[in-house]
């Protein structure tokens, strides 16, 4: 386990589980969120997005979190020797995204780039969930398991499964 690729839907604790599997393995963590967007909020320009997701991959090892775009998705989910997919049901990632959103308003999001709004971006989770049955397919997860002959999947169903990963993994 050098280089990991933590993914799925918003608000399913990517961020914490990729924050521990970093402290416990040492790897260095990126979330995507922090290479997408400025300090201001705004988003970088499509090729600054790229040059550091490039970057981040030519590195020996990483534990890369998050989406971004898809073509950068599929050359992470190449370059990873781990993929951890958290694949939760929807009403807990919907309870998270709106935890998250409460919590805000007394402590900043682990992770969070700095001049995000959480409310914008809780309202996009939102719609995003809503969108997502539509992308997290059964079809996604057999084009990534085909990509993955060689590397180690896991597939993280419960919130039981993601408060035990690193014990069970490491």
């Amino acid at each position: 386990m050098k280089r990991v690729a933590v993914f799925g839907k918003p608000g399913g604790g990517k961020s914490t589980l990729s924050s521990k599997l970093s402290a416990e393995t040492g790897i260095k963590l990126c979330a995507l969120d922090l290479i997408e967007y400025n300090t201001n909020g705004e988003r970088f320009s499509a090729e600054m997005y790229s040059k550091k997701h490039t970057e981040l991959l030519d590195a020996d090892s990483w534990i890369i979190e998050g989406l971004g775009t898809l073509e950068s998705f599929w050359l992470r989910i190449d370059a990873a020797d781990t993929l951890i997919y958290v694949d939760l049901p929807y009403y807990i990632h919907y309870w998270w995204v709106t935890k998250r959103l409460l919590k805000s308003w007394f402590v900043k999001p682990q992770g969070w780039p700095e001049g995000c709004s959480v409310f914008k971006a809780t309202l996009a989770s939102w719609k995003y969930l809503r969108l997502s049955p539509g992308f997290w397919t059964a079809e996604l997860f057999a084009e990534i398991q085909r990509r993955a002959k060689d590397k180690d999947i896991y597939r993280i169903t419960s919130v039981k499964e993601i408060n035990n990963f690193t014990k069970r993994c490491l």
